[in-house]
């Protein structure tokens, strides 16, 4: 078992580093859900699903 470790230690760091990031990233999506804030990071006054997505306020 330590064998194939020490085999693999470079692709198990990265599928870390990669794990870590996407759910640095989730988390900060429901965060921005939670703020009410848009995902997209503009207004909606130019999108074409304009009044669809959101619920008025």
């Amino acid at each position: 078992m330590l064998q194939w470790i020490c085999a693999n230690i470079g692709t198990i760091l990265i599928c870390l580093i990669l794990t870590v990031a996407v759910v640095l990233i989730i988390r900060s999506l429901i965060r921005q859900k939670k703020q009410g804030k848009s995902s997209c990071g503009c207004g909606c006054a130019h999108c074409a699903m304009h009044g669809s997505c959101h619920a008025q306020k």
